[in-house]
């Protein structure tokens, strides 16, 4: 198991050595989709984050359980227990039952993470198959003295929790700003206090998801199923919590209130969160009506998109932005990381056709090191890309025979890309998965070396030209002739 693993930690705002509770094992909870409609880029970014991580704790050698719930179920258009259920709202839209709405969305939600070739969680639990685990906890908060009934809904009484915990510990915010900037209660409002979360909701007439409990028939709030799951599948205490930032002042808040509340310990030792997105220095947002989803950003069905661009090229773009750095779209900087990944590509399948000497030029070493050293400094892809690009330059070096590499050196390299490209960063290569095209080219070649062969140059060019002109490059060797996309 390497060592020296440093990630930033949230809850105390610094940089800190990871130390998990039962090493080897690791447990990370990371806040799941709510399935009412198509999974947008925001949350995209925050899956294939955690899943770098998720990939090098365990390339660093734990035994990692990694938990990523299903929000199906208790989640209000605002979240301070205001308006419609998502899902009801939805599935009247779509004239749907709710559960067909979530299963039309999770499905969708799945088949964009695939496309993306991240792995799927150990666990993937939903609000509605945990029901039983989220009443009890409610139970133990309304016992413990942190909760009030009214009239069949359940609330968290921030006050009452205040005077033992802090209750903004994980944002630093002053309780007594957030209580002045928080709107008056209305004369209809149940909440003894303004900052007062549901904890269960009774259920109106026309509620459609409803389950009894001893409060009367209701449906669980937002916050509680992360509580109550985390709790079953991890323990009280933790390793990593993760989420997107947007989660931490509300979301994240409840819930460590909830289960300190409960359990009289925080929930997670390491709390994570992923920074937003922008489009050409924008914010991304419905509103703004500059947000688009992966599928359409694939497309190029949108338009802000001059044209569509391959999972794995927008994958490479996510990862070459810090995960706590704000990650900026733009055509022109989604056509770099398009060449970029294309050039790392392409190097990796040089490697294959490298002869190695006797003696070497390069440090290969260094590079693993370098890797490494940056992974371990709180998952900083973008320094690793650096070091990609450093390997390529010298796979492509000693390619044009300028440079030489040891056939240690040479399995290194193999074993340094199969290390960072593939497994801990899940990339793929798309563009020569396509077995077809490498046996039509691989004909397209033979033939133009007969053409040579027989001093028919003007075929010969013929065929390079026309290839080139179809972004195909052929180069020439002694040890016969190559292809790669330009």
């Amino acid at each position: 198991m390497k060592n020296g693993l440093q990630l930033y930690n949230t809850l105390t705002r610094t940089k800190e050595d990871f130390e998990p509770l039962h090493a080897p094992n690791v447990g990370m909870y990371v806040c799941g989709p709510t399935v009412y409609s198509d999974v947008h880029l925001g949350n995209c970014r925050t899956f294939i984050s955690f899943d770098l991580i998720f990939r090098y704790l365990k390339y660093s050698g734990y035994k990692v359980r990694y938990v990523r719930n299903i929000t199906d179920a208790g989640h209000l258009e605002g979240d301070r227990d205001e308006g419609e259920d998502k899902f009801a709202k939805r599935a009247k839209l779509e004239q749907l039952e709710p559960m067909e709405i979530v299963q039309k969305y999770t499905l969708g939600f799945h088949e964009v993470l695939q496309m993306f070739n991240t792995l799927p969680p150990s666990i993937e639990p939903t609000a509605t198959g945990h029901i039983s685990e989220q009443i009890e906890m409610v139970e133990e908060i309304l016992e413990k003295g942190y909760a009030y009934e009214v009239n069949g809904t359940v609330y968290f009484d921030v006050e009452k929790y205040s005077q033992a915990y802090n209750y903004t510990i994980l944002t630093n915010r002053n309780l007594e700003d957030m209580l002045a900037n928080t709107r008056e209660l209305g004369g209809q409002d149940e909440k003894k206090g303004r900052l007062d979360f549901a904890l269960w909701i009774k259920a109106k007439p026309e509620h459609i998801m409803r389950w009894p409990s001893p409060w009367g028939v209701g449906f669980p709030g937002w916050h509680i199923e992360c509580s109550a799951m985390s709790a079953k599948y991890l323990g009280k205490e933790f390793d990593i919590h993760g989420g997107g930032m947007d989660l931490a002042a509300t979301h994240h808040t409840n819930e460590i209130a909830q289960s300190e509340a409960c359990n009289h310990v925080q929930p997670a030792r390491y709390w994570m969160h992923t920074n937003m997105l922008t489009v050409n220095g924008t914010r991304m947002s419905k509103s703004a009506g500059n947000g688009f989803l992966p599928l359409q950003l694939f497309t190029g069905d949108h338009p802000l998109l001059a044209k569509g661009f391959s999972p794995m090229t927008v994958k490479f773009f996510m990862l070459q932005a810090h995960y706590r750095s704000t990650l900026d779209f733009s055509n022109e900087a989604l056509d770099a990381s398009e060449k970029g990944f294309r050039r790392l590509m392409n190097a990796v399948n040089l490697l294959e056709k490298l002869v190695p000497a006797e003696t070497g030029d390069f440090d290969i070493s260094q590079l693993q090191k370098n890797c490494v050293d940056a992974m371990n400094d709180d998952f900083n892809s973008p320094v690793v890309i650096a070091e990609l690009f450093e390997a390529a330059r010298i796979i492509n070096t000693v390619y044009d025979g300028k440079g030489r590499l040891t056939v240690a050196d040479l399995d290194a390299l193999k074993q340094l890309m199969q290390d960072f490209v593939f497994d801990v960063f899940g990339l793929k290569d798309e563009d020569t998965s396509n077995v077809e095209l490498n046996a039509v080219l691989d004909m397209v070649i033979e033939l133009r070396k007969t053409a040579k062969e027989n001093k028919d140059y003007a075929t010969s060019d013929k065929i390079r030209i026309g290839l080139q002109s179809m972004g195909i490059q052929l180069k020439d060797s002694k040890e016969g002739t190559t292809w790669n996309k330009i």
